[in-house]
């Protein structure tokens, strides 16, 4: 089973080998002690793509030869923390650029709402082609940020124009989801194996598909006042439920993350980690905003 993460869809999971390596068991005559488990070595979830990018890691030749577990890149060109840091920063930043320029040069009207919908639609194109680039681009995930942050701005606006205050709480709110998910994460509370991620992954999916078939019933006047997705207790309940799986993507994210930087990802890996916690947080948000709608009411 795959990730409906455009990101994580081609990195890091598959059918064979798990999820990122969680718990993947070495098969027989495998690698040999300090390469078992590791995602970026011969057990790796990049096995189906043709080979293994990081077959040539010298830390998996390292615990060969000494027997001793993986540690830590401290070579040039591997990913880093500072790394996933500094270019997370640039694509949020990105996102909050392109926001606060849309709520500012563009007022609320259907000609806006319009423009949103555009843009919506040009940043999942342009992330649907950096999910099918064997390699990272800055320019397609910066690209998408752009456009993402104008659909993100037009639409905070038009909440805030009705309930005042919404788009910042919805900020905080996605701040809290993200720094709880992050705490319970260090903490060990959590623990990403394949079977935690399979679980989450059929939901996540199942709740896209039943999303799907609620839009087409609003769309074709079945289902009134938004079906599922109403601004009522049920729509609350839906919005809670989706927040909860924008918190598992999260713990997804952060695996990985992890995972890069002990077993030595390329550097360009850290765009990757930057797009996919972008993707995971814009949907936090766009829930967020929903949900402080529905408690708020018509005031």
């Amino acid at each position: 089973m795959r990730s409906s993460n455009p990101v994580f869809s081609r990195r890091g999971f598959s059918r064979d080998n798990g999820y990122a390596g969680f718990n993947a068991a070495p098969q027989a005559g495998g690698p040999a002690v300090g390469t078992q488990g590791n995602p970026y070595a011969q057990g790796n979830p990049y096995a189906q793509q043709g080979g293994n990018p990081y077959a040539q890691n010298p830390y998996a030749q390292q615990d060969l030869q000494y027997g001793a577990p993986p540690q830590a890149p401290v070579t040039t060109g591997r990913m880093t923390m500072d790394d996933v840091v500094m270019r997370s920063a640039m694509t949020l930043g990105t996102v909050a650029v392109g926001a606060i320029l849309a709520w500012a040069l563009l007022p609320v009207s259907s000609t806006s709402y319009g423009l949103a919908i555009g843009s919506a639609l040009v940043a999942f194109v342009l992330a649907m082609v950096q999910n099918f680039k064997r390699t990272a681009s800055p320019a397609l995930i910066l690209g998408y940020a752009a456009f993402e942050g104008v659909f993100l701005g037009v639409i905070s606006e038009m909440y805030n124009s009705r309930w005042s205050g919404a788009p910042f709480q919805a900020v905080l709110g996605t701040m809290a989801v993200a720094g709880a998910t992050l705490l319970v994460y260090k903490a060990g509370w959590i623990r990403v194996t394949a079977r935690y991620a399979r679980i989450g992954m059929t939901i996540a999916i199942a709740f896209v598909v039943v999303m799907a078939v609620n839009l087409l019933l609003v769309v074709f006047g079945v289902a009134e006042d938004g079906g599922l997705r109403s601004m009522g207790p049920l729509g609350a309940i839906v919005g809670i439920l989706a927040i909860l799986i924008g918190a598992f993507f999260l713990t997804l994210d952060f695996k990985q993350i992890e995972d890069g930087i002990t077993y030595g990802a390329p550097k360009d890996e850290a765009w990757i980690a930057a797009f996919a916690l972008t993707m995971t947080l814009v949907w936090i948000y766009v829930e967020m905003l929903r949900l402080v709608a529905i408690f708020s009411g018509d005031d």
